[in-house]
């Protein structure tokens, strides 16, 4: 236990001495902050627009009752939340793959392996020290964002919105360390920086952007802005009559969809932000109801990554040597 704590206050330290963590974190902060500013902004505008309807209506001496736009400050979190789930997943394996090649650069893993360490104590190190690093980075990321919604969205915050903003972020974490072992463990395989970099970003690219992206244009609702059911003004139970009649391609869809963990990620943190509308203002125990098997598959991912990382970070992988 004491290694692997030595070894995880050695990579805090490196990555203090490094400039890697504070681009990441400006680069995310900055990303959300902006997401949050336009999504104010646009806000401002439906209500500026629903008051200059007012007052018309009131010139031309209308008694006719507008109703106002509704205001839900968590959904305008969702620009930012996607930056988390595509960049921050990038960024996490960069990071990911970086604990391992710098050692390797460095010419440092023999004069690590050295030292009377247990088998797995290398890898553990790594793996606390990146939690730290995650947790760290994700908690002071969402306190910007509770402070940005306050501050810059002017959002009347409740008690439960912060529970839920804990929850996501919770979820955002887990998600980022699931990619930085992933990384790490591709970089502990391959026998060369390059190919295990390669290696990440095809993945990445794989879970994070192409599953994604067909099953988004495999849906039908997908096809048109604001939805092909809505710009038809068809009611939800007309809407799930006509589905009926497609419930094996659908089932199809939602498979191909469910083989990405990233697709995991993002239904759970968007129902718990009420970012999907079935789940807005709607109790946690509602939401937990519908979304469980996200976050199960998310800890599962996160659960596998620990294992590989573990496993791969022996002595005997990372020190043998290329044919």
């Amino acid at each position: 236990m004491t290694e692997t704590l030595t070894l995880a206050k050695k990579e805090l330290t490196d990555l203090r001495r490094s400039r890697l963590l504070l681009v990441l974190f400006a680069f995310l902060a900055v990303s959300v902050i902006l997401s949050v500013v336009v999504a104010s902004a646009d806000f401002r505008l439906k209500i500026a627009d629903y008051r200059h309807y007012l007052d018309a209506l009131k010139a031309a001496g209308s008694t006719a009752a507008a109703p106002a736009p509704q205001f839900f400050p968590l959904q305008m979190l969702r620009g930012g939340m996607e930056y988390l789930e595509i960049i921050g997943s990038l960024f996490a394996v960069v990071l990911g793959t970086s604990m391992i090649t710098k050692e390797k650069g460095r010419g440092t893993l023999a004069l690590i392996f050295s030292r009377p360490l247990g088998r797995y104590s290398f890898a553990a190190g790594k793996i606390l020290a990146l939690s730290l690093i995650w947790a760290t980075t994700i908690g002071t990321l969402f306190l910007v964002i509770i402070a940005t919604l306050l501050i810059v969205g002017n959002a009347p915050l409740q008690g439960r919105d912060y529970l839920n903003l804990v929850i996501a972020g919770a979820h955002t974490t887990g998600y980022l360390i699931m990619w930085s072992l992933l990384a790490m463990s591709l970089a502990a395989l391959a026998r060369r920086a390059s190919t295990a970099l390669i290696l990440a970003l095809v993945l990445w690219l794989a879970v994070v952007l192409i599953i994604p992206q067909i099953g988004d244009t495999m849906d039908p609702d997908n096809q048109i802005p604001g939805g092909l059911f809505a710009s038809l003004q068809v009611d939800k139970s007309h809407e799930q009559a006509v589905m009926a009649h497609f419930t094996g391609y659908e089932s199809t869809r939602d498979l191909i969809e469910q083989t990405s963990v990233t697709k995991q990620y993002e239904r759970a943190t968007f129902a718990y932000l009420g970012i999907k509308n079935e789940y807005n203002q709607q109790p946690l125990s509602f939401i937990w109801a519908g979304t469980f098997n996200n976050t199960l598959w998310l800890l599962a991912g996160l659960a596998i990554s620990v294992s590989a990382a573990l496993l791969s970070g022996t002595k005997k992988i990372i020190l043998r040597k290329a044919p």
